[in-house]
């Protein structure tokens, strides 16, 4: 083989290889072979900003194959994505080739192509270049920005706010973004107002609708009708009189189309029309892009999408209008091409819009080579870009004025006709949150003066409304308008805010979770300039400039790092009670919202005498009392605004329990609903502990706590009876025993949910098991499915946190999570099957706080091997240790935490 050509994915491989031919290799990098290592040290500012990158699994698999056939080949030829992440992955190539000496005697070119055509492909061929060094700049600059942000202000976050997962340079202004709307919903308060509407008839019968626009000669103001008694007056004089048309206005007008997609506009009108999240969009689109088998030919369907660039090939245009004259006739053509020039702050206009290869390649020609979802994407770029090339549509607005006899009272109706539907009869923009009421409406044909006969009036009660929490189309257009972040990443940010479990999407709109806001407001309050959004956004237009040799990226990165680490350098001193204070001031109004009775919100429901404020614990904050420990009020952080909080205010009275006599109740702590059995005033009494022997301190007697049972997922508080939470509270239950071992199989509900349990053997219940009624048949079921014991490695793994595995063993002393060394005991009552990815990063972070464990008191530590000898003092440990040179210790206690780490699994 003479060349070999690079891409990113195998399916563009297998596209560009049949175009080609047999002069060709085509391979795939399958994305980045190396990255920077998820560690301190890899960006490193005192070094003029060196990075250390690391190649791992599958990069190093891609690397040895391409290095082999470049070696044996003349030519490498580039063929990445045409874009600064596409030159990054062609860069890093290059660089890992040349370390590894495969180069030699290899001449190295760069092609790009914006579709994945064969004319596309080697047209791109017959013009290479070189490398383009700003562009990787560009990236190196992005990337170690990223890197310093996440690597310097996570561990602060970790150790000022436990429970935080971690903080990026742009996702943080993107969570800034839900929890400013979040806050703006809840400060709004609702104003009355009111409307009337008559029905009027022409003389020739026909009905049509109008509001009271003007009332005792004067124009009426949105909040004029403040109340019924304004609106019923204002009906008692609208019967009274009599109407006649006063004036017409007739005008026409021109709806021009939209410009073809960019990444940006495709996600947002993939959300509103087809209910695509923005990461499923842009996979359908890879998809369609990379090539796809039709009738024996594989051919890309559409351009490049990811791009914020809306101009188009001259080609391209023409076809269009090809196909809108045949399709739909010369009418629907206009005179000229439509030209677009983007709007979009800090545009690259680095390709062409987001179209098809080929618009005569309709989606019915291709509906049977493409799965459902693939093809509504096809039809929608398709027709947006078809429609963006087709005459504008004509209406006819109509406006007319109806005045009573004595001229003090006016209603008005309005509507529009599409006289000429132009590009409406392919495609038409949804819109969020759209409350235009000016929806098409045919109006009768009036003149002036025309009697109007009024048939009924009708008054209806308005409140305003707040803003409109966002959804993923209105964020990322909110985004795109301030410049923050780039097309390519929108999808990413996303979805990372949803991982971290900052936000959470309900009913496709987005909720900030209060570890968000509590993430959100720690930045604000100590690193407000670097959530700012023009801050943000002026990063951006630097990167930009850095791709466009306009500036130095060390320079950037030099301006951005003084002063950040600056800032940081600011919180070492910071008390976790000062970041509480902070927190407490900023989010008072959310947590203790005033419900206008005068009633101080912050007031212990159960004490009366403490002050409710935010308080941290092992797992993150909650709302606790300043009576503490005399009051043990907690409750999670909630408002319970949505009424879905029945507890709020303290414990539900469920009934006694039949067996003890005493009162159950539902209530909420720091880690959600649980059900108690009395409280202390009713356990039962103390009983004083023995006298100390003389010389010793006499121990507390302990007070007995309550019995508490979590509810699990899928109980909710509002459908619970006193019958189910009794037994619940009688949980664990023995369902029998196991037919084989003899022993005994139980059931219930631990931290991480319901259970069933053998022989230390735990298995969790799956969403159709109920476990107050799971049978023994069904256990066993479970059972067969359960992991081994200890010894086997790791059972399973959980997933991936800052890039390194977190996974699940079973230890000598029960069950643990690991993460790169740092092994953390799951709680006695927790399910191993159960455990989140979250729960137990939480749990190795607050491991980790602690240090190394040291060696149990009185125990030896281990001495090395090479210390070891027939010394009988090593088999005796009771003895008196013989004295020995400080040489043969120091190993020895270097070892000790090591071995005391593996005693503590």
């Amino acid at each position: 083989m003479s060349n070999v050509v690079v891409v990113e994915s195998p399916a563009k491989a297998k596209t560009i290889n049949k175009y080609l031919g047999s002069g060709y290799r085509v391979l795939a990098s399958f994305g980045h072979v190396r990255d920077l290592p998820p560690k301190d040290g890899s960006v490193r500012p005192d070094e003029d900003f060196a990075m250390s990158w690391q190649v791992e699994g599958r990069g190093e698999a891609r690397l040895k194959e391409i290095a082999k056939a470049v070696m044996e080949s003349d030519r490498l030829i580039l063929a990445t994505d045409p874009d600064r992440e596409g030159e990054a992955i062609s860069w890093h190539l290059t660089e890992e080739l040349k370390r590894r000496k495969a180069l030699e005697g290899v001449t190295v070119e760069r092609v790009v192509f914006n579709e994945v055509t064969k004319s596309a492909v080697l047209d791109a061929m017959r013009h290479p270049r070189q490398l383009d060094r700003e562009l990787v700049e560009a990236y190196l600059a992005r990337r170690a920005l990223d890197y310093l942000v996440g690597f310097t202000l996570s561990p602060v976050l970790w150790r000022k706010l436990p429970g935080s997962r971690s903080a990026g340079r742009v996702q943080s202004v993107a969570l800034r973004l839900i929890c400013q709307r979040e806050a703006e919903i809840e400060a709004f308060r609702a104003r009355e107002f009111w409307s009337v509407e008559g029905k009027f008839r022409t003389a020739a019968g026909q009905i049509f609708p109008a509001r009271l626009t003007e009332l005792d000669g004067r124009k009426l103001d949105k909040f004029d009708l403040g109340d019924e008694a304004a609106a019923k007056d204002a009906e008692r004089k609208v019967a009274a009189a009599t109407y006649a048309v006063h004036k017409v206005d007739r005008k026409r007008a021109r709806r021009n189309p939209f410009p073809p997609f960019t990444t940006s506009t495709l996600q947002q009108e993939a959300s509103r029309k087809l209910y695509f999240g923005a990461a499923k969009t842009m996979q359908l689109a890879q998809r369609l892009y990379e090539g796809v088998d039709i009738g024996g030919e594989t051919v890309g369907l559409i351009t490049y999408m990811r791009t914020d660039g809306v101009q188009m090939a001259a080609e391209a245009i023409a076809g269009a209008r090809e196909v809108i004259a045949e399709d739909f006739g010369k009418a629907y053509v206009p005179e000229a091409p439509r030209l677009y020039k983007t709007k979009a702050k800090n545009a690259q206009e680095a390709h062409e819009a987001i179209r098809p290869t080929n618009l005569a390649r309709r989606p019915d020609d291709v509906a049977r080579y493409l799965d459902k979802d693939q093809l509504r994407l096809y039809e929608l770029i398709w027709k947006r870009t078809l429609a963006s090339q087709m005459a504008s549509a004509e209406l006819d607005q109509v406006a007319v004025d109806i005045v009573s006899a004595d001229q003090t009272i006016t209603f008005r109706a309005t509507g529009s006709v599409v006289v000429f539907d132009g590009f409406m009869k392919v495609y038409r923009e949804d819109k969020d949150d759209s409350d235009d009421e000016d929806a098409e409406k045919l109006l009768p044909d009036v003149t002036e003066r025309d009697a109007m006969k009024r048939q009924d009036v009708r008054t209806e009660q308005h409140f305003t409304q707040p803003p409109p929490r966002f959804s993923e189309a209105s964020l990322v257009k909110r985004m795109e308008e301030l410049g923050i972040g780039r097309p390519s990443t929108y999808a990413s940010i996303l979805t990372v805010l949803q991982d971290r479990q900052y936000v959470r999407l309900d009913s496709r709109r987005f909720i900030p979770e209060d570890r968000g806001r509590l993430v959100t407001a720690f930045l604000e309050s100590f690193f407000g300039r670097y959530v700012e959004y023009n801050f943000t956004a002026d990063l951006e237009n630097q990167l930009d400039d850095i791709s466009g040799g306009r500036v130095d990226w060390k320079a950037v990165l030099e301006g951005f790092w003084k002063d950040f680490s600056g800032a940081v350098d600011d919180t070492k001193d910071l008390r976790v009670a000062q970041v509480l204070d902070a927190l407490d001031e900023l989010l008072g109004p959310h947590f203790f919202p005033d419900d206008g009775t005068g009633h101080d919100p912050r007031t212990c429901p159960t004490c009366s005498a403490g002050r409710l404020s935010l308080k941290l614990g092992k797992f993150g904050a909650f709302i606790g009392c300043s009576a503490y420990p005399e009051c043990r009020f907690t409750r999670p952080l909630t408002t319970g605004a949505d009424g879905e909080d029945e507890v709020r205010d303290g414990p539900k009275e469920l009934g006694n329990d039949p067996v003890s006599g005493m009162m159950v109740t539902l209530r909420k702590g720091p880690y959600g609903h649980y059900v108690q059995l009395g409280d202390e005033s009713t356990m039962p009494a103390i009983e004083p502990p023995p006298a100390p022997a003389k010389g010793k301190k006499a121990k507390a007697a302990k007070a007995p706590k309550p019995k508490r049972v979590s509810l699990y997922r899928g109980l909710e508080p509002g459908a619970l009876t006193l019958e189910v939470a009794c037994a619940l509270l009688a949980l664990p239950r023995e369902l029998g025993t196991h037919p084989e071992t003899k022993k005994s199989i139980s059931a219930g509900v631990g931290r991480f949910g319901p259970y069933i349990v053998h022989d230390g053997v735990y298995k969790s219940l799956t969403k159709g098991d109920d476990v107050l009624t799971i049978g023994m048949n069904r256990a066993m079921e479970l059972l067969s499915q359960a992991k081994g014991r200890a010894g086997s490695g790791p059972l399973k793994t959980i997933g991936e946190h800052d890039g390194k595995p977190v996974t699940l063993h079973e230890g000598r002393y029960g069950p643990y999570v690991s993460r790169d060394g740092i092994h953390a005991t799951l709680p006695k009552d927790s399910v191993p099957d159960a455990v989140t990815l979250a729960e137990a990063v939480a749990l190795i972070v607050a491991k980790a706080a602690k240090g190394p464990a040291k060696p149990v008191r009185g125990r030896k530590a281990a001495a090395p091997k090479a210390a070891a000898s027939k010394d009988k003092a090593e088999a005796a440990p009771k003895k008196a240790p013989a004295k020995k040179k400080p040489a043969a210790t120091k190993p020895a206690a270097k070892k000790a935490p090591a071995k005391a780490k593996k005693a503590a699994e």
